[in-house]
């Protein structure tokens, strides 16, 4: 990538999905980038570590920055040959103000390239049911900014031709203004019992869409209380959201679910809980690090041959026994000749990944799954290696040695709590924003009170909201500390839990 280049990319309507792979990629790899609130904050994840981040103000804020600031910020970046992201909400050249961005970096003599988003003017009515254009219906489809205001003495927009001349339009950004640009419509020409919509945060778990007519849509949304952001459609294409309704109807539509396990193992619950069309709320509050001391896991290593199985209980215990591996010079072809067995699935795929065959996989997908296959099996003078978290429970390797197993636990690396900070999951609790809590162990359970228990009482604070076990051991932990737990996963995956929620859902 060339250096002392600006990107203007287009973040998409919300859904943090639907960046383009392009936009992903210079995003991944900028130096500094800018964002401001129509952009998903989800998106700074993909930054590097080294990243610099710079937010440029919320609408109506007071400490936001002025355009014209931007572009400087933007300029004084480029110059100093930094790879410079400036990170916009839907498409940058739709209503972006991308031009004028990219306008002063010419004149500024900085190179730059334009990233196309996916639009809100598209993407927001089609998560709404509603097509811009369909055969009978809309040929054509007009994208007008809407926030002229009532007072203005003459309109620069030509309301005689968007009435008659066009069949879907699409306001941005209108809803202060809609009386006025209903009333416009109508005076022109367009008539009064024309379908509209408005979708306020669309393609975004808080999507809500009020639909009525030219004359009532103003007074629909007065009385719903509905505020910015958000797309305006006008035309018949509206009325086939009856039909073509899809987003809303997902099973987790508008739940708004904390995640608890770690940052990096919570990608895939995050994953699954949004494409059931839930907001995931990411509140880490456990995270792995290496042990200070690797003698018994090294001193097994050296000696791997001699053990005649090798059991691992989570994906950390295989990332970092593998790593252990690798630094001793060795690799999976140590393990030809170990029988291999992990706790579940994802322990397994973790395994697969390194191209390590799994012998035994429980069907209950915890320590005491793996011994009730395990005591199937003639394991009397066998020698097992258990590379696992230095805080593992006692049962699986007590049980072993019950049965004549001789055990090594070799520690391969700790969880510590997470450094996360509290206080915007607090005020989303203490505004109601919350509908679940997952938790994933104990240890999850145990840091989620630590780093809240002096800004929130738990005892209260939580009472409305519903907490959802990925299995009995995270639910026990829960109830030990007065947290009601109103569904555990019958099957102990993420998987399994975000089923286990749906059904709740389904079934209150």
């Amino acid at each position: 990538m060339a250096e002392g280049k600006v990107y203007l990319i287009g973040a998409g309507p919300g859904d943090p999905g639907l960046i383009t792979v392009k936009g992903l990629r210079y995003l991944q790899q900028a130096d500094v980038i800018l964002h401001d609130y129509l952009a998903n904050p989800s998106l700074l994840k993909e930054a590097r570590d080294d990243c610099e981040l710079i937010f440029v103000g919320k609408k109506h804020d007071p400490n936001q920055l002025t355009q014209s600031e931007i572009n400087q910020i933007l300029i004084d970046k480029g110059r100093e040959r930094k790879v410079v992201a400036r990170l916009k909400g839907g498409d940058p050249f739709i209503f972006g103000r991308g031009g004028e961005e990219a306008e002063a970096l010419f004149d500024a003599g900085i190179a730059f390239e334009v990233i196309p988003g996916v639009s809100a003017a598209t993407a927001v009515p089609a998560y709404a049911g509603i097509p811009m254009t369909h055969r009978g219906l809309a040929s054509d489809v007009a994208f007008i900014t809407g926030h002229e205001q009532a007072d203005k003495d003459r309109s620069d927009l030509d309301w005689d031709k968007l009435a008659r001349g066009v069949g879907t339009l699409v306001f941005f950004m209108g809803v202060k203004n809609l009386s006025n640009i209903t009333a416009n419509l109508i005076k022109h020409g367009r008539p009064h019992d024309t379908p509209a919509a408005v979708i306020r945060w669309g393609t975004l778990a808080k999507q809500k869409t009020i639909v009525g007519t030219l004359a009532n849509i103003a007074e629909k949304i007065h009385q719903a209380n509905l505020h910015p952001p958000a797309i305006t459609v006008i035309g018949p294409v509206v009325q086939l959201r009856e039909k073509l309704t899809w987003f809303e109807k997902k099973p987790l539509f508008g739940q708004r679910i904390v995640v608890t396990r770690p940052r990096r193992q919570g990608t895939e619950l995050i994953s699954l809980l949004q494409s059931k069309g839930a907001e995931s709320i990411e509140f880490p509050t456990i995270q792995t690090v290496p042990v200070a001391d690797y003698t018994i896991l090294d001193h097994s290593i050296e000696r791997l041959e001699s053990y005649d199985w090798l059991i691992f209980t989570s994906a950390n215990g295989v990332k970092y026994f593998m790593e252990r591996l690798k630094y001793h010079g060795k690799d999976s072809r140590q393990l030809k000749n170990v029988k291999i067995a992990a706790v579940g699935p994802a322990t397994a795929r973790c395994l697969k990944a390194f191209n390590l065959i799994v012998d035994l996989i429980p069907k209950n997908y915890l320590a005491e799954g793996l011994l009730k296959e395990l005591t199937r099996l003639q394991l009397s003078g066998r020698r097992i290696l258990l590379p696992r978290a230095k805080e593992g429970r006692a049962i699986l390797p007590e049980q072993l040695r019950a049965m004549g197993a001789e055990v090594t636990i070799a520690p391969a690396y700790q969880t510590i709590i997470a450094d996360t900070e509290a206080a915007p999951l607090v005020d989303k609790i203490k505004n109601n924003q919350i509908d679940w809590i997952t938790f994933t162990s104990p240890s999850t359970v145990r840091n989620f009170i630590a780093l809240l228990n002096q800004k929130l009482r738990i005892d209260q604070d939580l009472k409305g909201i519903k907490i959802a076990a990925i299995g009995p051991i995270a639910a026990k932990a829960a109830s030990a500390l007065n947290i009601d737990v109103d569904v555990v996963a019958k099957k102990s995956t993420n998987a399994g839990l975000v089923a286990a929620i749906i059904q709740a859902v389904r079934e209150p």
